[in-house]
């Protein structure tokens, strides 16, 4: 008899965590083989969209544990860390704990789009004061959950240790493959988020308070990040399940809470037909 041990929750991850882990594994190969800055400074801009996309990733494992274990998890935080800058925890505290209950109301939002004057924010200046922000809001909040933020403080101090000795030991390098992704990471996780919200202030009608993209190459990215309506209508849904949750409610959703971005120009017939997906559907 052949026994089966399931480490996923949910098997739908198995790719996603393979590549993750394999491009971790490969920052480490460079890390050790490599002294060459320009090479290294080119891996660095060639990996931007990927490792951007994985800031995608991290949060739904915020949401959703990706794995049975509660060790193969943190492992897991470390490898998002190393490619995002933000660690274990800080967007559970900051974000599902946070953003999800405050995101209509932009005095309270940890990703608020306004101003303390009401007025709106401009995508950089959100992107940089949210960044800025995290790790205090996700203190603010970790005021409430105790038990959360200890565990947050303790791997933050894992991720700062480690990367402190990899710069000891060899800067440039260190600089190049976790330094500076972190930086990035961070700062396009806070870039991402802002077309998910910004402009809907509406008080009530969860509806109509979130932007969606449907484009097949971004939710294959992503995660289905763009079924954004769905998501917080249920947040605990695991996102390989978001698509078919969307199609429950898409009705209620208005045309004008869909939005396109640059990965339009991948909306091709060939491309549809290769993912089994319609673009334009929604």
């Amino acid at each position: 008899m052949v026994v089966k041990i399931q480490v996923l929750r949910n098997p739908a991850d198995r790719l996603p965590v393979i590549f993750i882990l394999l491009l971790t594994l490969l920052d480490f190969i460079l890390y050790f083989t490599v002294e060459n800055p320009w090479i290294l400074a080119g891996f660095f801009l060639l990996m931007l969209l990927p490792k951007g996309c994985i800031c995608a990733w991290n949060h739904h494992h915020q949401h959703t544990k990706t794995f049975k274990s509660t060790p193969l998890n943190r492992l897991l935080e470390i490898s998002y860390a190393l490619h995002t800058g933000v660690t274990t925890n800080l967007w559970l505290l900051h974000h599902v704990f946070g953003h999800h209950h405050h995101y209509l109301d932009q005095k309270l939002d940890e990703s608020r789009w306004k101003r303390d004057d009401g007025s709106a924010m401009g995508l950089w200046e959100y992107t940089f004061s949210v960044a800025a922000t995290a790790y205090y809001r996700g203190f603010l909040v970790g005021k409430s959950h105790p038990k959360h933020y200890r565990v947050h403080l303790i791997y933050t101090a894992v991720v700062v240790a480690l990367v402190t000795a990899l710069v000891a030991y060899q800067p440039m390098q260190a600089i190049w493959l976790f330094v500076l992704p972190m930086i990035a990471g961070l700062l396009i996780t806070a870039w991402a988020t802002f077309e998910h919200h910004a402009g809907l202030d509406e008080a009530e009608d969860h509806m109509r308070a979130s932007y969606n993209n449907i484009n097949p190459i971004f939710n294959m990215m992503t995660g289905n990040l763009g079924y954004h309506t769905a998501h917080h209508f249920k947040q605990g849904a695991h996102w390989s399940d978001l698509p078919r949750l969307h199609a429950t409610i898409k009705d209620k959703i208005p045309a004008e809470m869909y939005k396109t971005s640059f990965w339009e120009i991948f909306n091709t017939p060939f491309v549809n037909r290769l993912l089994g997906t319609n673009a334009s559907a929604s």
